[in-house]
């Protein structure tokens, strides 16, 4: 399997063969349960690729837990959870999902030994808050970007000095192993990794079946703790729908200032404490998520995307989609369009974050 960002997955088919003829198998994907992991984990990677979902005509998941042993003690002993598969499970699946443990407890050999065969066999490794301690023990975060809580970064830096922590996002994609920031960051990466399978209408899909934003800008910045403000000031939604709907006019950080009634110094302070990013960084970034749209339906004419999502030309159409995607136009159109839809066949350079570019207003 290839790592790059924002990929599909597909079976190479021989010569002479067709799907027609032979239908692509499900994508496998198996989450490690060890000693000791958070159920919570556990409910997101089933809610997101275990459930079935006929609505959509994609092939879906096929999914399944597995453990070293049958009977597994989760976390704190809220229960037991018995009849699971082993661990060959995850020995034949394309993702796995490794456990996330207690504070930092050390993942039992079995477990490591089963990370380690994924990885050396090109499957795709995930992990989910302090999951981030298994693949380290197993080796494979060595000289690469990682996510983990924020409150454990420091001490995983210090046990894991090769890995190069990233403290501010909500998780990283760095091709074939990503890493999730926290519990709830799972959902973040999980829905992620939908849009990277299978695009991203597939993902706000599953985003609105759960109520549950397709993506957040920002990352942990917003949930490290801090003095909550005697007087909180009123939600950035109101302002947020309205510039949503009118992305493809000329939209300035006075604009939004002025729909909230707001000084866009105040507009920019709001900014910073609910979604940790600057008004232009997340007006950029919805007008490529809408641009990244328009490309999935089948627009071909960059000047019509930059024009209908507001990024004026298609110089800068290319510019913010490279920056915020990893891929030109031409790729993101190959990987995701009607006539495409197919995986890349090399992995871009550089990891993928849940962080806004640098752009500031």
């Amino acid at each position: 399997m290839t790592g790059a960002r924002r990929e599909c997955y597909e079976s190479h088919m021989p010569q002479g063969s067709s799907q027609r003829d032979e239908p692509p198998r499900p994508h496998r994907v198996a989450m490690l349960v060890d000693a000791g992991s958070n159920p919570f984990e556990m409910g997101i990677a089933t809610e997101l690729f275990g459930l079935r979902r006929p609505e959509l005509d994609v092939p879906w998941y096929d999914f399944t837990l597995c453990a070293p042993v049958p009977g597994v003690r989760m976390h704190d002993g809220f229960f037991t959870l018995s009849g699971v598969p082993g661990l060959a499970a995850a020995d034949a699946a394309d993702t796995v999902i490794v456990p996330n443990r207690p504070d930092d407890t050390p993942p039992t050999a079995p477990v490591v030994a089963a990370i380690r065969r994924a990885a050396a066999r090109g499957a795709r490794l995930v992990s989910f808050c302090t999951g981030a301690y298994a693949l380290a023990a197993a080796g494979v975060l060595d000289g690469r970007p990682a996510a983990i809580h924020w409150r454990w970064a420091d001490r995983f830096a210090a046990r894991h000095p090769a890995v190069r922590v990233r403290r501010d996002v909500l998780f990283v994609d760095d091709g074939d192993v990503l890493t999730a920031a926290g519990s709830a960051a799972a959902l973040d990466l999980g829905l992620h990794l939908i849009r990277r399978d299978h695009g991203a209408d597939v993902a706000n899909h599953v985003s609105r079946r759960l109520v549950f934003a397709a993506h957040r800008d920002g990352g942990q910045r917003q949930f490290i703790e801090r003095p909550v403000p005697e007087v909180p000031d009123a939600s950035l939604a109101p302002v947020l729908a309205w510039a949503a709907a009118r992305l493809d006019r000329p939209l300035t950080v006075a604009d939004l200032a002025g729909q909230a009634a707001v000084s866009p110094a105040t507009l920019h302070r709001r900014f910073a404490r609910e979604l940790g990013t600057t008004p232009l960084a997340w007006l950029t970034g919805e007008r490529v998520a809408l641009a990244c749209r328009l490309i999935e339906r089948g627009e071909g004419r960059l000047e019509v995307v930059a024009r209908t999502s507001g990024l004026g030309t298609a110089a800068n159409l290319r510019t913010q989609l490279r920056r915020r995607t990893g891929l030109s136009p031409s790729a993101y159109r190959a990987r995701f369009g009607p006539a495409g839809g197919g995986p890349a066949a090399a992995a871009p350079p550089g990891p993928v974050t849940s962080r806004p570019a640098d752009v500031r207003a």
